[in-house]
């Protein structure tokens, strides 16, 4: 018998930059698992119209702004990647407004569990709104040679990004279970699989 715990089973999602978190949530929703993606929130609460936008115009300049009107993610990145004052304003800025808007989704998204995909869970208020924490896991020269290969990052700026994060071991110290993907594609499926049979059990008895 289920568990009446007032709302489905929620798995906070987390894990270090270009570790593979998008790739892991995508298996779980083929297995039909509802996901909340904080960092599809993040992109939608900046969009031109949005007040989030203004703020960060206000706070930062025209200068991240593009010529259509919407955020200039390059040059916003390179700004608060390089001044940690800069990220903790532009912060305070969305974190709030992506809380919000994730909350309103997991309420209305049903499911037997449901996954929340949180990149800087370890120092997030969402944390506490989960009730199980997974990491997906790679070592940090795996990570740096993603970014630069996938996002043409230089190396110099790849390693500022991973450093703005939280560390590795701060991950893995709050991890209830952990995906390692570091080798094969069949691999880290194997493991999504053997987790979605032990979230679903969990999700059937009580806390």
């Amino acid at each position: 018998m289920r568990a009446d715990r007032g709302h489905p089973l929620r798995i906070g999602l987390t894990g270090g930059i270009a570790s593979g978190k998008s790739t892991v949530a995508d298996m779980f929703r083929a297995h039909g698992v509802p996901i909340v993606d904080t960092d599809v929130i993040a992109r939608e609460v900046v969009q031109p119209g949005q007040p989030a936008l203004d703020d960060i115009r206000h706070e930062f300049g025209d200068d991240v702004i593009s010529e259509d009107g919407g955020l200039d993610r390059a040059e916003l990145r390179r700004i608060v990647f390089s001044d940690d004052d800069a990220r903790r304003r532009l912060e305070a800025i969305t974190h709030p407004r992506i809380g919000e808007a994730a909350r309103a989704q997991a309420a209305s998204a049903g499911g037997a569990y449901q996954i929340i995909v949180v990149p800087l869970l370890v120092n997030s208020a969402l944390r506490g709104f989960v009730d199980r924490v997974l990491v997906v896991d790679c070592d940090e020269d795996t990570q740096i040679r993603r970014l630069v290969e996938r996002d043409s990052e230089a190396e110099g700026q790849a390693r500022r990004m991973l450093a703005a994060q939280s560390s590795r071991d701060e991950r893995l110290a709050i991890a209830d279970d952990v995906i390692t993907n570091t080798t094969s594609i069949e691999d880290t499926r194997r493991q999504v699989d053997a987790l979605h049979r032990k979230y679903y059990g969990l999700s059937q008895i009580g806390d």
